[in-house]
């Protein structure tokens, strides 16, 4: 899983897999689900980040590993 965030045009994009994405999904305001050709999703597009996700605090809980990352 990659993370990205464009600061230029406060997206944030949630990268699930390296399958490349075929189709395109609004599942809500400003977020779009990418999706593969078999039709699981590959990534997540988060428009107007600021206003919907904290981005100043990032958490992963992974089985025994805990990291945190805060601004």
């Amino acid at each position: 899983m990659k993370i990205d965030y464009f600061s230029d045009t406060d997206t944030l994009y949630i990268s699930l897999s390296d399958e490349p994405s075929v189709e395109s999904e609004e599942i809500g305001q400003d977020i779009v689900m990418d999706l593969d050709e078999n039709a699981q999703p590959v990534g997540f597009e988060i428009e107007h980040a600021r206003k919907k996700v904290n981005l100043n605090s990032i958490i992963f809980n992974l089985g025994n590993i805990h990291l945190e990352k805060t601004a």
